[in-house]
Protein backbone atom coordinates (compact mmCIF):
# COMPACT_ATOMS: atom_id res chain seq x y z
CA UNK A 1 0.00 0.00 0.00
CA UNK A 2 1.02 3.30 -0.49
CA UNK A 3 1.95 5.86 1.74
CA UNK A 4 0.43 8.75 2.32
CA UNK A 5 1.25 12.31 2.23
CA UNK A 6 -0.22 16.32 2.78
CA UNK A 7 0.86 18.36 0.43
CA UNK A 8 -1.49 21.61 1.07
CA UNK A 9 -3.67 23.36 3.21
CA UNK A 10 -6.25 26.12 3.98
CA UNK A 11 -7.83 27.67 7.32
CA UNK A 12 -9.89 30.48 8.38
CA UNK A 13 -9.61 32.40 11.09
CA UNK A 14 -11.72 30.72 13.87
CA UNK A 15 -14.08 33.27 15.40
CA UNK A 16 -17.87 34.28 15.01
CA UNK A 17 -18.47 35.19 11.68
CA UNK A 18 -21.61 36.59 11.46
CA UNK A 19 -21.90 37.74 7.82
CA UNK A 20 -20.38 34.79 5.87
CA UNK A 21 -22.08 31.49 5.43
CA UNK A 22 -20.91 27.83 6.16
CA UNK A 23 -20.47 27.12 3.10
CA UNK A 24 -18.36 29.95 2.12
CA UNK A 25 -15.95 29.66 4.97
CA UNK A 26 -15.59 25.71 3.94
CA UNK A 27 -14.94 27.50 0.32
CA UNK A 28 -12.11 30.04 1.03
CA UNK A 29 -10.57 27.36 3.09
CA UNK A 30 -10.62 24.00 0.40
CA UNK A 31 -9.53 27.00 -2.10
CA UNK A 32 -6.26 27.93 0.18
CA UNK A 33 -5.70 24.39 0.77
CA UNK A 34 -5.88 23.72 -3.35
CA UNK A 35 -4.07 26.87 -4.26
CA UNK A 36 -1.09 25.38 -1.79
CA UNK A 37 -0.92 22.37 -3.03
CA UNK A 38 -0.68 23.03 -7.01
CA UNK A 39 -3.11 20.48 -7.56
CA UNK A 40 -5.56 21.41 -10.25
CA UNK A 41 -9.31 20.96 -8.83
CA UNK A 42 -10.21 19.01 -11.80
CA UNK A 43 -6.93 16.47 -10.32
CA UNK A 44 -8.71 16.31 -7.43
CA UNK A 45 -10.29 12.51 -7.11
CA UNK A 46 -12.23 12.15 -4.08
CA UNK A 47 -13.22 13.91 -0.86
CA UNK A 48 -14.31 13.74 2.66
CA UNK A 49 -16.43 16.78 4.67
CA UNK A 50 -16.63 16.69 8.00
CA UNK A 51 -19.28 18.46 9.82
CA UNK A 52 -21.69 18.45 13.17
CA UNK A 53 -25.04 20.68 11.98
CA UNK A 54 -24.38 22.06 8.90
CA UNK A 55 -26.90 19.87 7.24
CA UNK A 56 -26.93 17.18 4.08
CA UNK A 57 -24.64 17.07 0.88
CA UNK A 58 -22.34 20.26 3.27
CA UNK A 59 -19.70 18.87 0.65
CA UNK A 60 -21.10 19.04 -2.43
CA UNK A 61 -22.63 22.20 -2.17
CA UNK A 62 -18.75 23.63 -0.75
CA UNK A 63 -17.19 22.20 -3.93
CA UNK A 64 -19.55 22.97 -6.52
CA UNK A 65 -18.52 26.88 -5.44
CA UNK A 66 -15.42 26.07 -6.78
CA UNK A 67 -16.52 23.95 -9.49
CA UNK A 68 -15.48 20.42 -8.51
CA UNK A 69 -18.48 18.33 -9.31
CA UNK A 70 -18.88 14.90 -10.27
CA UNK A 71 -16.25 12.98 -8.14
CA UNK A 72 -17.17 10.66 -5.27
CA UNK A 73 -17.84 12.97 -1.71
CA UNK A 74 -18.52 11.33 1.37
CA UNK A 75 -19.96 14.00 4.51
CA UNK A 76 -18.87 12.70 8.09
CA UNK A 77 -20.46 13.46 11.46
CA UNK A 78 -19.06 12.20 14.09
CA UNK A 79 -19.55 15.33 16.43
CA UNK A 80 -15.92 16.86 17.66
CA UNK A 81 -14.25 14.30 15.41
CA UNK A 82 -15.65 14.86 12.11
CA UNK A 83 -12.71 16.65 10.85
CA UNK A 84 -10.45 13.44 11.82
CA UNK A 85 -12.69 11.22 10.24
CA UNK A 86 -13.05 13.30 6.96
CA UNK A 87 -9.13 13.02 6.58
CA UNK A 88 -9.28 8.86 8.11
CA UNK A 89 -11.43 8.40 5.30
CA UNK A 90 -9.16 10.67 2.36
CA UNK A 91 -6.10 8.66 3.81
CA UNK A 92 -7.65 5.26 3.51
CA UNK A 93 -9.00 5.76 0.42
CA UNK A 94 -5.38 6.78 -1.61
CA UNK A 95 -3.51 4.19 0.90
CA UNK A 96 -6.18 1.66 -0.45
CA UNK A 97 -5.45 2.75 -4.01
CA UNK A 98 -8.91 4.19 -5.20
CA UNK A 99 -7.45 7.65 -5.86
CA UNK A 100 -4.14 9.55 -5.78
CA UNK A 101 -5.17 12.72 -4.47
CA UNK A 102 -8.07 13.60 -2.26
CA UNK A 103 -9.26 16.72 -0.10
CA UNK A 104 -10.46 16.92 3.30
CA UNK A 105 -12.61 19.52 4.39
CA UNK A 106 -13.85 20.21 8.04
CA UNK A 107 -16.68 23.16 8.56
CA UNK A 108 -18.93 24.40 11.45
CA UNK A 109 -21.09 27.24 12.15
CA UNK A 110 -22.38 27.66 15.71
CA UNK A 111 -21.40 31.26 16.90
CA UNK A 112 -24.95 32.67 15.63
CA UNK A 113 -28.52 32.97 16.39
CA UNK A 114 -28.86 29.33 14.83
CA UNK A 115 -25.92 27.69 16.09
CA UNK A 116 -24.83 27.66 19.41
CA UNK A 117 -23.54 24.41 21.93
CA UNK A 118 -24.17 20.83 21.10
CA UNK A 119 -28.34 20.38 21.75
CA UNK A 120 -29.76 18.58 24.04
CA UNK A 121 -30.46 14.57 22.09
CA UNK A 122 -34.10 13.82 23.04
CA UNK A 123 -33.85 10.25 23.37
CA UNK A 124 -30.53 10.99 25.56
CA UNK A 125 -32.08 10.52 29.36
CA UNK A 126 -28.52 11.71 30.80
CA UNK A 127 -28.35 15.03 28.29
CA UNK A 128 -32.20 15.81 29.18
CA UNK A 129 -30.92 16.08 32.67
CA UNK A 130 -28.06 18.70 32.21
CA UNK A 131 -25.21 16.46 30.87
CA UNK A 132 -23.61 19.17 28.77
CA UNK A 133 -19.82 19.26 28.54
CA UNK A 134 -18.72 21.59 30.20
CA UNK A 135 -19.90 19.37 33.52
CA UNK A 136 -18.45 16.31 31.84
CA UNK A 137 -15.12 17.84 31.77
CA UNK A 138 -16.05 19.27 35.72
CA UNK A 139 -16.57 16.20 36.78
CA UNK A 140 -13.44 14.55 35.01
CA UNK A 141 -11.53 17.63 36.84
CA UNK A 142 -12.80 16.87 40.20
CA UNK A 143 -11.89 13.09 39.88
CA UNK A 144 -8.16 13.78 38.88
CA UNK A 145 -7.53 16.29 41.28
CA UNK A 146 -9.35 13.78 43.94
CA UNK A 147 -6.98 11.01 42.96
CA UNK A 148 -3.74 12.74 41.96
CA UNK A 149 -3.87 15.79 43.83
CA UNK A 150 -4.24 18.15 40.64
CA UNK A 151 -4.92 21.78 41.73
CA UNK A 152 -6.50 24.79 39.74
CA UNK A 153 -3.68 26.68 39.55
CA UNK A 154 -1.73 23.60 37.40
CA UNK A 155 -5.15 23.44 35.44
CA UNK A 156 -4.94 27.48 34.59
CA UNK A 157 -1.23 27.32 33.51
CA UNK A 158 -2.44 25.38 30.85
CA UNK A 159 -5.38 28.07 29.53
CA UNK A 160 -2.27 30.88 30.47
CA UNK A 161 -0.14 28.70 27.97
CA UNK A 162 -2.53 27.91 24.98
CA UNK A 163 -3.68 31.56 24.93
CA UNK A 164 0.57 32.58 24.43
CA UNK A 165 0.14 30.15 21.47
CA UNK A 166 -2.61 31.77 20.61
CA UNK A 167 -1.29 35.07 20.18
CA UNK A 168 1.15 33.96 17.79
CA UNK A 169 -1.57 32.33 15.64
CA UNK A 170 -2.88 34.64 12.81
CA UNK A 171 -5.59 31.95 12.85
CA UNK A 172 -6.84 32.38 16.44
CA UNK A 173 -8.77 35.47 17.00
CA UNK A 174 -7.40 36.41 20.08
CA UNK A 175 -3.91 39.04 20.62
CA UNK A 176 -4.35 39.37 24.81
CA UNK A 177 -2.17 37.27 26.94
CA UNK A 178 -3.37 36.05 29.89
CA UNK A 179 -2.21 35.34 33.82
CA UNK A 180 -3.28 32.68 36.39
CA UNK A 181 -5.07 34.80 38.20
CA UNK A 182 -7.24 35.95 35.64
CA UNK A 183 -8.40 32.58 34.42
CA UNK A 184 -9.23 31.85 38.27
CA UNK A 185 -10.97 34.97 38.81
CA UNK A 186 -12.99 34.75 35.57
CA UNK A 187 -16.87 33.78 35.88
CA UNK A 188 -17.16 30.17 37.18
CA UNK A 189 -18.82 27.85 34.58
CA UNK A 190 -18.69 24.37 36.15
CA UNK A 191 -16.71 24.49 39.36
CA UNK A 192 -13.77 23.87 39.15
CA UNK A 193 -13.56 25.33 35.69
CA UNK A 194 -14.07 29.26 34.74
CA UNK A 195 -14.99 31.08 31.49
CA UNK A 196 -11.29 31.00 30.91
CA UNK A 197 -10.70 27.13 30.99
CA UNK A 198 -13.24 26.54 28.46
CA UNK A 199 -12.72 27.14 24.78
CA UNK A 200 -14.88 29.52 22.64
CA UNK A 201 -18.03 29.31 20.09
CA UNK A 202 -16.75 29.93 17.13
CA UNK A 203 -16.80 29.48 13.25
CA UNK A 204 -14.87 28.16 10.98
CA UNK A 205 -13.19 26.01 8.18
CA UNK A 206 -9.96 24.05 7.17
CA UNK A 207 -8.58 21.72 4.19
CA UNK A 208 -6.06 19.56 3.59
CA UNK A 209 -5.35 17.83 0.09
CA UNK A 210 -3.61 13.87 0.28
CA UNK A 211 -1.75 12.81 -2.12
CA UNK A 212 -0.58 9.42 -3.09
CA UNK A 213 3.59 8.68 -2.76
CA UNK A 214 3.39 8.44 -6.65
CA UNK A 215 2.29 12.03 -7.01
CA UNK A 216 3.19 13.84 -3.99
CA UNK A 217 6.67 14.53 -4.85
CA UNK A 218 5.76 16.13 -8.02
CA UNK A 219 3.54 18.87 -6.82
CA UNK A 220 6.34 19.47 -3.43
CA UNK A 221 9.62 18.87 -2.32
CA UNK A 222 8.65 19.12 1.10
CA UNK A 223 5.74 16.76 1.70
CA UNK A 224 4.47 15.66 5.08
CA UNK A 225 3.94 12.05 5.57
CA UNK A 226 0.84 11.32 7.52
CA UNK A 227 2.14 7.49 8.96
CA UNK A 228 -0.63 6.73 11.00
CA UNK A 229 -4.46 7.24 11.23
CA UNK A 230 -6.39 5.51 13.37
CA UNK A 231 -9.65 6.10 14.19
CA UNK A 232 -12.00 4.55 17.13
CA UNK A 233 -15.10 4.72 19.43
CA UNK A 234 -15.64 3.88 23.40
CA UNK A 235 -16.47 1.30 25.18
CA UNK A 236 -19.20 0.67 27.80
CA UNK A 237 -17.78 1.67 30.92
CA UNK A 238 -19.81 3.16 33.78
CA UNK A 239 -18.86 6.89 33.83
CA UNK A 240 -18.79 7.46 30.19
CA UNK A 241 -16.90 10.86 29.61
CA UNK A 242 -16.45 12.04 33.07
CA UNK A 243 -13.50 10.08 34.04
CA UNK A 244 -9.34 10.71 35.02
CA UNK A 245 -8.33 9.11 31.62
CA UNK A 246 -9.61 8.65 28.41
CA UNK A 247 -9.09 4.47 28.02
CA UNK A 248 -9.89 5.10 23.72
CA UNK A 249 -7.72 7.69 23.76
CA UNK A 250 -5.26 5.29 24.86
CA UNK A 251 -5.99 2.45 23.00
CA UNK A 252 -5.52 4.66 19.63
CA UNK A 253 -2.57 6.13 20.45
CA UNK A 254 -1.19 2.84 21.19
CA UNK A 255 -2.16 1.51 17.78
CA UNK A 256 -1.26 4.92 15.89
CA UNK A 257 2.31 4.49 17.64
CA UNK A 258 2.70 0.66 16.50
CA UNK A 259 1.88 1.95 12.95
CA UNK A 260 4.59 3.96 12.57
CA UNK A 261 7.08 2.43 14.38
CA UNK A 262 7.32 5.14 16.92
CA UNK A 263 7.11 5.66 20.30
CA UNK A 264 5.32 9.00 22.32
CA UNK A 265 8.93 10.21 23.45
CA UNK A 266 9.63 10.57 19.39
CA UNK A 267 7.05 13.20 19.14
CA UNK A 268 8.31 17.01 19.07
CA UNK A 269 4.61 18.42 18.84
CA UNK A 270 1.00 17.47 19.50
CA UNK A 271 -2.47 19.24 18.91
CA UNK A 272 -4.91 17.63 20.89
CA UNK A 273 -8.36 17.46 22.27
CA UNK A 274 -8.78 20.65 24.97
CA UNK A 275 -11.55 21.87 24.78
CA UNK A 276 -11.11 22.31 28.22
CA UNK A 277 -8.04 22.57 30.23
CA UNK A 278 -8.53 19.76 31.87
CA UNK A 279 -8.75 17.68 28.94
CA UNK A 280 -5.09 18.89 27.80
CA UNK A 281 -3.59 17.51 31.11
CA UNK A 282 -5.73 13.97 31.10
CA UNK A 283 -4.72 13.35 27.20
CA UNK A 284 -1.26 14.43 27.75
CA UNK A 285 -1.42 11.12 30.15
CA UNK A 286 -3.25 9.16 27.98
CA UNK A 287 -1.00 9.79 24.99
CA UNK A 288 2.01 8.95 27.45
CA UNK A 289 3.64 12.40 27.32
CA UNK A 290 4.25 11.82 31.19
CA UNK A 291 2.41 8.89 34.03
CA UNK A 292 -0.55 8.92 34.90
CA UNK A 293 -1.32 11.67 37.44
CA UNK A 294 1.69 13.65 36.86
CA UNK A 295 0.66 15.61 34.16
CA UNK A 296 0.35 19.07 36.75
CA UNK A 297 3.65 18.68 37.43
CA UNK A 298 4.59 18.37 34.27
CA UNK A 299 2.76 21.56 33.24
CA UNK A 300 4.41 23.68 35.78
CA UNK A 301 7.76 22.63 35.11
CA UNK A 302 7.26 23.54 31.40
CA UNK A 303 7.77 20.40 29.34
CA UNK A 304 4.54 21.14 27.68
CA UNK A 305 5.28 24.53 26.26
CA UNK A 306 6.63 25.60 22.92
CA UNK A 307 10.58 24.64 24.30
CA UNK A 308 9.44 21.84 26.70
CA UNK A 309 10.05 18.04 25.98
CA UNK A 310 6.75 18.25 23.77
CA UNK A 311 4.92 20.78 22.53
CA UNK A 312 1.53 20.58 23.43
CA UNK A 313 -1.22 23.06 21.49
CA UNK A 314 0.83 25.28 19.59
CA UNK A 315 -1.40 26.65 17.38
CA UNK A 316 -3.30 27.76 20.84
CA UNK A 317 -5.15 24.36 20.87
CA UNK A 318 -9.03 24.74 20.99
CA UNK A 319 -8.98 26.78 23.96
CA UNK A 320 -7.05 29.47 22.27
CA UNK A 321 -8.12 29.07 18.27
CA UNK A 322 -11.22 28.27 18.93
CA UNK A 323 -13.66 24.65 18.00
CA UNK A 324 -15.95 25.04 15.32
CA UNK A 325 -16.73 21.32 15.65
CA UNK A 326 -16.29 19.73 11.69
CA UNK A 327 -13.47 22.19 11.34
CA UNK A 328 -11.03 21.06 14.05
CA UNK A 329 -9.58 17.73 13.28
CA UNK A 330 -8.59 19.33 10.00
CA UNK A 331 -7.26 22.40 11.32
CA UNK A 332 -4.71 20.07 13.21
CA UNK A 333 -4.12 18.34 10.57
CA UNK A 334 -3.23 21.60 8.05
CA UNK A 335 -1.30 23.13 11.92
CA UNK A 336 0.94 19.71 11.69
CA UNK A 337 1.67 20.02 8.19
CA UNK A 338 2.99 24.03 8.74
CA UNK A 339 5.10 23.03 11.67
CA UNK A 340 6.76 20.31 9.89
CA UNK A 341 7.39 22.55 6.91
CA UNK A 342 9.21 25.37 9.11
CA UNK A 343 6.25 27.43 8.53
CA UNK A 344 4.28 28.37 11.45
CA UNK A 345 5.59 31.28 12.09
CA UNK A 346 5.93 32.61 15.49
CA UNK A 347 4.69 29.74 17.00
CA UNK A 348 7.32 27.57 15.14
CA UNK A 349 8.09 24.08 17.11
CA UNK A 350 12.28 24.42 16.72
CA UNK A 351 13.18 21.72 14.86
CA UNK A 352 10.07 19.61 14.54
CA UNK A 353 10.09 16.41 13.32
CA UNK A 354 7.19 14.11 14.33
CA UNK A 355 4.05 15.54 14.99
CA UNK A 356 0.56 14.16 16.78
CA UNK A 357 -3.12 15.18 16.53
CA UNK A 358 -5.74 13.74 18.62
CA UNK A 359 -9.58 14.32 18.55
CA UNK A 360 -12.33 13.22 20.56
CA UNK A 361 -16.15 13.44 19.97
CA UNK A 362 -19.45 13.34 21.32
CA UNK A 363 -21.47 12.14 24.44
CA UNK A 364 -23.03 8.51 23.85
CA UNK A 365 -24.95 7.34 27.32
CA UNK A 366 -23.37 3.82 28.24
CA UNK A 367 -19.74 4.32 26.26
CA UNK A 368 -16.55 6.38 26.92
CA UNK A 369 -17.12 8.84 24.15
CA UNK A 370 -18.16 8.46 20.19
CA UNK A 371 -14.88 8.78 18.54
CA UNK A 372 -11.68 9.26 18.75
CA UNK A 373 -8.78 9.60 16.54
CA UNK A 374 -4.79 10.15 16.67
CA UNK A 375 -2.46 10.42 14.21
CA UNK A 376 1.17 10.59 13.31
CA UNK A 377 3.02 13.01 10.43
CA UNK A 378 6.57 12.90 9.80
CA UNK A 379 8.89 15.19 8.10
Amino acid sequence: MTAVYVIGAGMTQFKPHPQTEVHELARQAAWAAIGSSGVEPRKIELAYAGHAYQGQCFGQKVLLRIGVTGLPVVNCENACASGSSAVWGVFNAIKAGQADIGIAIGAEKLASAKGGFTPLVADDLESSLGRVMPSVFAMMARAHMERYGTTVEQLARIAVKNRHNGVRNPYSPWRDEITVDQVLSAPMIAEPLTRLSCCPVSDGAAAVILASERLAKTYTSNPVELRAAVLGSGIANGVGMADDHSEMTIRAAKRAYEIAGIGPEDIDLCELHDPFTIAELVHCEDLGFCPPGEGGRYVDEGRFDLGGEVAVSPAGGLLSRGHPLGATGVAQIAEMFWQLRGEAGARQVPGAKVGLAHTVGGGVTGIEAGATSVMILVK
